[in-house]
């Protein structure tokens, strides 16, 4: 624990010091944007190492590489096809089952996609950052580690729904979806989040969210046509999150304070019509997820859905705070803001060697070896 302490506080201060929106020069690379490229890839390599050196860690990671020595092996797998091809083409320059490779591969793309989407769309990338660590988000990259994948490209893919780039955000996500098909369920989603919603719209779209109450042997129904191999297994007893549920009201009042109390948001008249189009966007994402985790909690794994729509929050939150027009709200909520998350990052780091976690203790390829996976039992 005490590494993962250390290596989140030194990653937080030198994300400290990357500005994201510096004052250019042109054909000249300023001192600014010199300290911040370095941070950059000082926190980037930072991550990456600690995540690409372990062994063991992590909630499935045994499991992957019984998925990974049955990919080799041509045998069936429930994964999906993008994970295989990547596996055998590994494997086959490797010249081995060279598993150690294929999840640092992994983990080199899924930061890359995390802190290019928090580089580019983020207001104030070092609180989004620190959001980012201290909601778990990293840490939680050593489990499921295809899902996080899915997860880091559906926030970089934002960027291109919120520019109307309809194209390129559909070749993005039908790409990521051939190495977690569950990142298709964006395109719906992200699409209807986009758009201007009228109330009475609202009114009926809530009224359809009862129906789940009412008929939810037919959506599982559904979703066991989607996902056959969830059948009569574990993942169809469903359940949710009051801690995230706690947290969508928390974004959402705040959210609504900054946008109907002139004292505390104190926003022009002229908005931007592309900040707007941002607050909206991100408004309706946390609403959409409120409306799942209360509506639909007997869906299986809804947290992962849900998810698709909160990794949302380490961006809305820096640009509602941004918003305040009060310098001296603004700190205040930055400072509750910033308690929260600790607190939060305590409590998951509280329970990071319990079962569905696993990330503790911290083992690495150097000075450990892998344990037997189910094949070589057998």
């Amino acid at each position: 624990m005490i590494l993962y302490i250390a290596v989140a506080a030194l990653s937080v201060l030198l994300a400290g010091m990357v500005n994201n929106r510096p004052v250019t020069q042109p054909y000249r690379m300023t001192r600014e944007q010199m300290r911040s490229r370095i941070c950059l890839a000082a926190v980037f390599l930072l991550l990456f190492a600690l995540s690409a050196c372990r062994l063991n860690v992590g909630n499935d990671y045994a499991k992957y590489v019984e998925f990974m020595h049955l990919v080799n092996c041509d045998a069936y797998v429930p994964t999906e096809i993008g994970f295989n091809l990547f596996v055998k083409l590994v494997y086959g320059l490797s010249g081995f089952e060279n598993y150690l490779l294929v999840f640092a591969a992994y983990a080199f793309v899924t930061l890359l996609f995390f802190m290019l989407a928090m580089y580019e769309q983020s207001d104030d990338f070092p609180l989004t950052f620190f959001l980012f660590m201290a909601l778990g988000y990293y840490f939680q990259t050593f489990s499921t580690v295809r899902y996080y994948l899915a997860l880091a490209v559906a926030l970089y893919a934002m960027k291109f729904v919120l520019r109307g780039q309809w194209g390129r955000f559909i070749a993005l996500i039908l790409l990521g979806s051939t190495f977690h098909k569950s990142l298709l369920v964006v395109i719906p989603l992200y699409f209807l989040a986009s758009l201007p919603w009228k109330k009475w719209q609202l009114i009926l779209a809530g009224l359809f969210c009862t129906t789940f109450l009412f008929f939810q042997d037919f959506y599982l129904k559904v979703v066991v046509f989607l996902y056959p191999t969830y059948e009569d297994t574990e993942y169809l007893e469903g359940g949710t999150s009051y801690i995230n549920i706690v947290r969508c009201l928390a974004v959402l009042a705040l959210a609504i304070l900054v946008r109907y109390l002139p004292k505390c948001g104190n926003v022009p008249e002229t908005v931007d019509e592309s900040d707007e189009r941002r607050y909206r966007f991100f408004f309706y994402l946390n609403l959409g997820a409120l409306a799942l985790y209360i509506f639909c909690s007997f869906l299986p794994i809804i947290s992962r859905i849900g998810y698709y729509l909160t990794v949302s929050h380490i961006l809305f939150l820096p640009m509602l705070l941004k918003r305040i027009g009060s310098e001296r709200l603004q700190k205040l909520f930055r400072l509750g803001l910033i308690l929260a998350a600790v607190c939060y990052f305590a409590v998951y780091m509280s329970r990071a060697g319990n079962d569905g976690v696993l990330i503790l203790p911290y083992k690495t390829f150097l000075f450990d070896d892998m344990v037997n996976i189910l094949s070589d039992v057998n």
